[in-house]
């Protein structure tokens, strides 16, 4: 699986799947200029498939560029892939996505990274969100 910069890139895959299948060739993230610095999200590199969300409850980690894209822009993507069940699925408000981490984190949603009276965790934040 490779990454790039470029929305044009024909290995580029689009969308959901309902049939179990390969990842895609290429993922598209933002270029490392636009990724560096500036997250409205903490950088968190493994999502679970909810099972009460309708997933499998299969853990999926991905590559840290694909990561800092989802903390600099989190709803740049409109699915991600389970590697439990092999699917393209859903991210954002109705997604079947959660993120998972063993860091402690807080912050105020889209904005910077620190306490405040109205932070949130993302212990049970949903990927896309």
């Amino acid at each position: 699986m490779g990454i790039t910069d470029d929305p044009n890139h024909p290995g580029l895959g689009h969308g959901t799947t309902d049939t179990p299948g390969p990842q895609n060739a290429t993922y598209l993230v933002l270029a490392a200029e636009l990724r560096a610095g500036g997250f409205v999200r903490p950088v968190i590199t493994a999502y679970i498939h909810a099972l009460d969300l309708g997933g499998c409850g299969a853990v999926t980690h991905m590559g840290l560029a694909i990561a800092e894209t989802y903390a600099k822009r989190p709803r740049f993507y409109g699915a991600t892939y389970c590697a439990g069940c092999g699917k393209h699925r859903p991210v954002g408000e109705r997604g079947e996505f959660e993120w998972i981490s063993m860091e402690p984190a807080t912050w105020t949603p889209d904005g910077p990274l620190e306490p405040s009276p109205n932070t949130v965790t993302f212990n049970r934040l949903k990927v896309g969100t």
